[in-house]
């Protein structure tokens, strides 16, 4: 620990030491109030700290990903489907 750290720093390394062992956010705001009785507004506001820190650091998207799919039976071969009407059909129309 730094002489300068504040509250809110040590909340926030103890969070980001103990996500990556499988802890869920709520078990550790839980401990770090009622355990380690550190105050609910500072633990909120370390958590809101992060959630801004991760999301300056999150890569941006710049397109939308294209999702595409076919159908296909049991021998790997794609099922074409006949994108005609109801109306069409019946009728034998093309």
């Amino acid at each position: 620990m730094k002489p300068t750290d504040t509250t809110s720093d040590r909340v926030k390394d103890y969070i980001k030491k103990n996500l990556p062992k499988g802890y869920t956010l709520d078990a550790l705001r839980i401990s770090l109030i009622y355990s380690q009785g550190y105050s609910p507004s500072i633990v909120d506001k370390a958590i809101n700290e992060m959630h801004h820190e991760l999301a300056k650091s999150a890569p941006i998207l710049e397109d939308t990903p294209k999702i595409t799919y076919e159908m296909i039976d049991e021998t790997n071969k794609p099922i074409v489907l006949d994108k005609r009407s109801v109306w069409k059909k019946m009728f034998g129309l093309k």
